[in-house]
This record gives structure tokens, C-alpha cells and sequence, in this order.
């Protein structure tokens, strides 16, 4: 009786090999991202310390920084300490947030560094909508300015779509109807500048810059509450904009909603930046670098869960630096925000070359 020994077949072992290199892979992205998240988390934290003690801080008696800081102490040191320097930390913390998070869908879904809430005006929209609130209705502002930013940045989301769509949302053209748009925006800013008296013009044109200076607990609030809004609809909406990135027409046979999906996902980013517009103004630049820097940092499948805490780090340490950097300070946080993301920018486009589209 003769013996048949049976092979496995070479292709199943081959297949076994690049299943388990596959999951080594994703492990070690898995662990990279962890670390770098804890990192990340370390470093927020570390900022948060810096921003409530750095500044004045002799007039306090050192130990009552740690009581005040949760609002247990009463006097000078519930002022300085938890009045003025935890709101503006927190502040400066979530609108860094929800302007990464911004940034980083609009980039996912039009799969372009430039399609930013910046660039393609719908922060533009959000200020003219704030600044309305804020020139002629500043007992308001608090209540009134989120709302009118939210209003203002849908109502240009909605032109700049309504513009830019020929039978599908053309980036070049979005880009560019975007940043028309926002022209006419920042016109009919400076027009209420003018019929504006000096007080609210000084008060109004710091807070254009993009500042945290005038933080309160009702502008943490508002931020608070719209990222964790925002942060849980991206959470509904990133399987189908994972999908969105094989295209409209495999998404579509895939099952993905394609319209329900993209108009979701630009409603969200304009949301988002239009509420941090709304209490620190258009800090500029943030939502245009934090989700480049998280998808080099992770890859581009984590870089949307990376953006906001990216985006948290550079207002903060803006924020830190624009009070207490030695030359230049005190400046308005935009101004440092403008001046590491502005040549970004340039970079971004001239790297693109001569043929390439934004």
C-alpha cells in the first residue's frame, strides 16, 4: 500500500504570511498611535498647568493656585485663578479642538489639504455672523454670537455648494467659490467696522485677530457642549466618509449614502468652527495644519481621532507663548497661529507645482 503525502499549497501559505504581516502592522499602528496619544495627553496637560500659572502669578498666594483653580477659594484668588485663567486654558483647549476636528473632516471628505473651513470661507461666515452680534448687540454676545456664527457659516456652507456643484463638488471650484465668498464676508465685516463706534471697533478688531483674552465659563460651555456634539456625529458619519474615499461611485454600490453623507460631514465641520469662531474668533491657520500633522503622526485612517487633541496643542501653546514669549508678547494668539501657518500654506501650494489643482 503506497502513502500520498499531501502539501498544503504554497499560495495558502503565502496568504497566511501577508495576513499575519498585515496584523503586525496594524498592531505596531496601533501602538504608535497610543503612545502618541498619550503623549499628546501629557503634553495638554502640561500646557494647561503652564496657561493657569504662568503671569502674574506673585500676586496669588501659591497655595491657593490649586484650590482656586477649582473654584475653592474666594477673593483675589477665585479672580485671577479661576475667573480668568481656567477659562481662558479651557478655551483655548476646546476651540483648538473643534478646529482641528474641522479641518481634518473637510480634508478626508474633499481629500485636499486646502479645503479647510478657512480657506473655503465658512469661518469667513461664522465672524460676519459674530461680529453682527457683537458690534450691535454686545449685551447679547454671549447667547446671541454662537448662533449667528452658526448661522453665518451654514448660509455660506450652502452658497459655496450651491456654487461649486456641477453634477459633483468640483474641489477646484469649491476652493475658489470658498475663498470669493469669503471676500464678500470680510467686506461686509469691515463695513459694520464702519458705522461702528471706537469702543466696540478696539473691542470687535482684537477679537477678529483671534484671542482667547475674553474667555468666560459661558464661552467653555458653548465649546464644551459643541464638541462633544460634534466629536459624536463625526463619530455616526466616519464609516460612510471612510467610504467616500473610494470614490461616489463605489461608495454608492458599497451602500454609503453619498449626498445624506457629504452634506452630514460639511454641516458638522461648519458647526464646528463656526462655535469656536464664535468665542475666540477666526484663529486662523489651525484647522488648516492640525490634520496634516496627526496623519503624519498616525496615517491618515486615526488622523481625524488625532486632530482635535493636535489642534488643542497648537492654540494652547499659541496661547502660552503669545502672553509670556519674551519680544513679543502680549499679542493676540492669532497672530502667532497666522505666523507658523501662513507659510504652510505657501508651502502647500507651491509644492503642488505648476499643473496641479488646489
Amino acid at each position: 500500500m503506497t502513502t500520498v503525502l499531501v502539501k498544503r499549497p504554497e499560495p495558502a501559505r503565502a496568504t497566511d504570511r501577508t495576513a499575519a504581516l498585515l496584523r503586525a502592522g496594524r498592531r505596531r499602528r496601533n501602538r504608535r498611535a497610543t503612545v502618541i496619544a498619550a503623549g499628546l495627553a501629557v503634553l495638554l496637560v502640561a500646557l494647561l498647568t503652564a496657561s493657569v500659572l504662568l503671569g502674574g502669578i506673585g500676586r496669588v498666594d501659591p497655595a491657593d493656585v490649586l484650590p482656586a483653580a477649582f473654584g475653592l477659594r474666594t477673593g483675589l484668588a477665585d479672580y485671577m485663578i479661576f475667573q480668568l485663567r481656567v477659562p481662558r486654558a479651557l478655551a483655548a483647549l476646546f476651540a483648538g479642538a473643534l478646529f482641528g476636528l474641522a479641518g481634518a473632516i473637510y480634508q478626508r471628505l474633499i481629500r485636499n489639504p486646502l479645503a479647510t473651513p478657512d480657506i473655503v470661507g465658512i469661518s469667513a461666515g461664522a465672524a460676519a455672523g459674530a461680529t453682527t452680534v457683537l458690534l450691535y448687540a454686545p449685551g447679547a454676545f454671549a447667547l446671541g454670537a454662537p448662533v449667528a456664527a452658526v448661522t453665518g457659516s451654514v448660509v455660506l456652507l450652502g452658497a459655496v455648494y450651491l456654487l461649486s456643484y456641477r453634477g459633483g463638488i468640483d474641489t477646484y471650484r469649491l476652493v475658489l467659490v470658498g475663498i470669493g465668498l469669503s471676500g464678500v464676508c470680510t467686506a461686509y465685516t469691515n463695513y459694520l467696522f464702519t458705522l461702528a463706534d471706537e469702543q466696540s471697533i478696539a473691542i470687535a478688531a482684537r477679537w477678529m485677530i483671534g484671542s482667547v483674552a475674553a474667555a468666560d465659563w459661558e464661552g467653555v460651555t458653548t465649546l464644551t457642549v459643541g464638541l462633544v456634539v460634534c466629536a459624536g456625529a463625526t463619530a455616526l458619519l466616519y464609516r460612510p466618509l471612510s467610504g467616500l474615499t473610494l470614490g461616489d461611485q463605489l461608495a454608492t454600490g458599497l451602500g454609503t449614502k453619498v449626498a445624506r453623507t457629504r452634506v452630514g460631514v460639511l454641516l458638522v465641520g461648519a458647526a464646528a468652527a463656526a462655535l469656536a469662531t464664535s468665542v475666540v474668533g477666526p484663529i486662523g491657520f489651525v484647522s488648516l495644519i492640525a490634520g496634516p500633522i496627526a496623519q503624519r503622526l498616525v496615517g491618515e485612517e486615526r488622523a481625524i481621532a488625532l486632530a482635535p487633541p493636535v489642534g488643542a496643542v497648537i492654540v494652547l501653546a499659541a496661547d502660552v507663548l503669545a502672553r509670556h514669549a519674551p519680544v513679543i508678547s502680549p499679542v493676540p494668539t492669532g497672530v502667532l497661529t497666522a505666523l507658523l501657518g501662513a507659510p504652510y500654506f505657501v508651502w502647500l501650494i507651491l509644492r503642488r507645482g505648476p499643473g496641479a489643482t488646489p
